[in-house]
């Protein structure tokens, strides 16, 4: 029998209320006890956390693991490492692999290999669309069967409105979320950034804010005309967050998810042609990130996702026009979010682990985002008192292309625990 008691940290669960000093037993795999002085007993092995910050595993609903097909820039193994480094005990994978993850094998391969790796959760989310074409729909109920979580053809936008249409109906036989790349790509077609006076200046062809705005108000009213529940990936402007806001104010079942890159950063990064600031969708301007961030304190954006894309070394040093859009974000996920948002006064400790935690775990109908009795025993131990600089030569991730190389933050996961047991600790 696993016993594990994590004692003399501040525990800090948002979704009970909680946020005091208390220990935390685990065993079997579940939350077995909580209180003030517990005692260890025999075979109860014991962390001390004090001094530090004991919460629910964090959960990142948008990674892409690349394997199979480009296993040379992460592999399920080494992307839950890192997602273990990062203090997150769940992720779901993306289905743009190679062959896409569109059937009920991939599905399994990606659950096998998770289960072999022994270090975070992995859930799969499967293809919206065979081959992720944007034509006929994938064998979405296989797939559910296999163990998928939602689908998605992240990457790619969902050109068509009848196809989108039939895969959020289709999607409520299943109860479970459709995730948009929203994209329109005939706006997107040969932009490398976002259109403004950044990208006039570099001379790039330029993304405008209304590419995405189109598809953001598409599928909003197409998840109202079927009422399933749809989910936006990466929003990057602030008329999405403007849209989300009416439609959720209509009661349609849509959720949204921001990453810390379009958090922080501006177009600006792209000076100097800085391949690590080509994402997709582009990093937008200041008042967007302004409206983002006020998006995620009153809840019109429900949480936050790293967008984890790796990139080989080569690929990304390549003219601006050539490289691939993404960067990594498993290892800085934390860190850069705490900096600019808790440190940053925007909101609480409280408030971020709800939209790193408990938001991400209900939007796909997974375990997780609780330490009440019962709950599952996955926890994340966090340092919130020392400043470092995020260096990408020391991550677990087989790639490195991030646009936070140097930069410092404040607080990082110190210990992942995952089904009671400590799948990762620093040092």
């Amino acid at each position: 029998m696993d016993r594990l008691l994590i004692r003399g940290g501040r525990l800090v669960d948002p979704k009970n209320k909680i946020d005091e000093k208390l220990d935390l037993l685990l065993a079997d795999g579940k939350v077995a006890e909580i209180g003030k002085d517990l005692k260890a007993g025999k075979n109860i092995a014991v962390l001390d956390a004090g001094g530090k910050v004991v919460v629910p595993g964090l959960v990142d609903m948008h990674v892409h693991l690349r394997e199979p097909g480009r296993e040379d820039e992460e592999t399920v193994e080494s992307g839950c490492l890192a997602a273990s480094a990062g203090g997150f005990t769940a992720i779901a994978a993306m289905p743009n692999t190679s062959p896409v993850t569109d059937n009920q094998a991939a599905i399994g391969y990606i659950i096998r290999e998770a289960i072999r790796a022994g270090q975070a959760k992995v859930y799969p989310i499967g293809a919206i669309t065979k081959n992720q074409g944007g034509e006929s729909l994938a064998a979405m109920g296989e797939m559910i069967d296999a163990g998928a979580v939602a689908f998605s053809d992240d990457g790619k936008c969902v050109k068509s409105a009848e196809v989108m249409r039939k895969a959020l109906t289709y999607s409520l036989i299943f109860d479970v979320p459709v995730i948009d790349h929203c994209e329109d790509p005939e706006l997107v077609a040969g932009g490398v950034m976002n259109e403004g006076l950044v990208a006039t200046r570099l001379g790039l062809p330029g993304i405008p804010a209304e590419s995405e705005e189109i598809i953001v108000y598409r599928d909003c009213a197409l998840a109202r005309l079927t009422g399933a529940k749809l989910h936006v990936a990466h929003i990057s402007t602030r008329r999405s967050v403007e849209i989300l806001r009416r439609f959720k104010t209509e009661g349609v079942k849509v959720t949204a998810e921001v990453t810390p890159h379009h958090l922080t950063l501006t177009d600006d990064a792209v000076d100097g042609y800085d391949t690590n600031a080509r994402m997709s969708p582009p990093l937008r301007g200041a008042e967007d990130v302004g409206t983002l961030k006020k998006g995620l304190v009153d809840g019109t954006i429900d949480c936050i996702a790293s967008d984890h894309a790796p990139h080989h070394y080569d690929e990304k040093e390549a003219a601006f026009a050539d490289a691939p859009n993404g960067i990594i974000g498993l290892e800085t996920s934390f860190p850069v979010s705490y900096t600019e948002m808790v440190v940053g006064k925007a909101m609480t400790l409280s408030r971020l682990i709800e939209r790193m935690s408990v938001a991400p775990a209900k939007i796909l109908g997974i375990p997780g985002g609780s330490l009440a009795k019962g709950s599952p025993a996955d926890v994340t131990i966090l340092d919130l008192k020392t400043g470092w600089t995020i260096d990408k030569y020391k991550f677990y991730s087989k790639s490195r292309n991030t646009p936070f190389h140097g930069h410092k933050v404040t607080g990082r996961a110190v210990a992942t625990i995952v089904g009671g047991r400590i799948v990762w600790q620093r040092g």
